[in-house]
């Protein structure tokens, strides 16, 4: 039951970060006679996109009722309807219809297919999703990764790329005012590959925000090194440079504002992570990979059944990864979050860890390093972040102070 509950969230997850504009929500699992005391009860929901809020239509038989809700409130109505009331939703969002069926023995499907004929936008607010990276604007290194034609319009097959964007820098945007605005702005990007999404971090930074930015990317293969860099004399992106290094002995002669740590394998995300708490870096955007480490060390006796076969081992540690990881962000002093930042047609493994540094109260640091003390146990895991850290002089006794307060 919670495997099927934990695919109807992903579903409902994907659906929401494809960006429809229109969803409807149909075939009412069961009727209830409505009385006092008694939750209404809707024969179909539709929820409309509008400036700066999502709309509910709710209707009854013979009633329909409004209610407004916020960006970060429509995720979890819709999981809620999906849960107890109905069986069936589509979504649309300009280019695919989405949508999400439940069987009578309660399990969930998912389908997205191109549109032949779509519902029209509410007439009042009928435009276009605004975009940080706006169609229409010459980018050029979108241009250059075949998302943007030479005028600055989204090729037809790559607009699902051009959204995943969009997504990645609308997560950055979300926390850049808490970054001081009045100096260089130090961002290092450990394992940057071809660099892709530095360039567009670059454009976002210097050209949307406005901000004095100096970027390193690095990364241990010399010819694409190579390759960036000439990219980036073409792009006349001069506060943007890239080095060949490893993630593991890599400094930064200056004080580092932001970290980005995209797709770096296994215990490199680790690396990258423990460098950005040590140099106090305010915003943290990582996408872990390849978490093998875990999966190596994992075993209990009590909870054998999550070792007994191959693939679950595999998620489950991925995941155990991710959360120790996120515990020990939040026990060194950032907000932390873990979101996925892609539609369901890309790869499950595209978990975002954002974590902003903040203050926070000794209590929750105590709990973070208490649950990853219990996880370890029951698993008998070895971290590599919470080795790093427990082994530099700087975090270890503060650490250790809040690990053994609560036991």
């Amino acid at each position: 039951m919670k495997e099927t509950e934990q695919n109807l969230r992903q579903m409902a997850a994907g659906l929401i970060e494809a960006q429809p504009y229109k969803i409807i929500l149909s075939n009412v699992k069961k009727t209830v006679t409505e009385g006092e005391g008694e939750k209404r009860q809707y024969r179909k929901i539709v929820l409309n996109r509008l400036s700066s809020v999502w709309q509910a239509e709710q209707y009854t038989e013979k009633q329909v009722f409004h209610e407004n809700l916020t960006e970060d409130r429509v995720g979890a109505f819709l999981l809620e309807a999906l849960s107890s009331a109905f069986r069936q939703c589509n979504a649309w969002n300009g280019e695919w219809e989405y949508s999400i069926r439940i069987s009578k023995g309660g399990r969930a499907s998912f389908q997205k297919k191109r549109i032949s004929q779509a519902p029209k936008e509410k007439n009042v607010h009928n435009r276009k999703k605004h975009y940080i990276l706006e169609e229409g604007t010459v980018i050029p290194p979108l241009v250059d990764m075949g998302i943007f034609t030479a005028e600055g319009k989204v090729v037809r097959s790559m607009s699902d790329k051009y959204r995943q964007i969009n997504r990645f820098v609308e997560l950055i945007d979300d926390e850049i005012e808490n970054l001081p605005q009045d100096h260089t702005i130090t961002v290092v990007d450990f394992g940057c590959g071809k660099s892709y999404l530095t360039f567009i971090i670059y454009y976002y930074l210097t050209v949307i925000k406005k901000l004095n930015v100096r970027i390193t990317g690095l990364d241990l293969k010399e010819e694409v090194i190579r390759n960036c860099n000439r990219a980036a004399e073409k792009y006349g992106y001069h506060g943007l440079h890239f080095e060949v290094g490893d993630i593991s002995g890599y400094d930064c002669p200056y004080p580092v504002d932001i970290v980005v740590s995209l797709h770096a394998c296994d215990t490199a995300t680790d690396y990258a992570l423990y460098h950005a708490v040590r140099w106090k870096a305010g915003l943290i955007f990582s996408v872990p990979c390849c978490q093998h480490e875990l999966n190596r060390q994992i075993k209990s006796e009590k909870l054998s059944i999550l070792t007994r076969y191959g693939i679950v081992q595999e998620r489950t540690a991925a995941l155990m990864t991710d959360a120790i990881r996120g515990n020990l962000l939040t026990a060194c002093g950032y907000k932390t979050q873990l979101l996925e930042f892609v539609d369901l047609s890309h790869t499950p493994k595209n978990i975002l860890i954002r974590a902003v540094r903040t203050v926070i109260p000794k209590p929750v640091k105590e709990d973070a390093l208490r649950e990853v003390e219990e996880l370890k146990k029951t698993f008998a895991l070895k971290p590599t972040l919470d080795q790093l850290l427990f082994s530099d002089e700087r975090f270890s006794d503060t650490l250790q102070r809040h690990r053994s307060a609560k036991r």
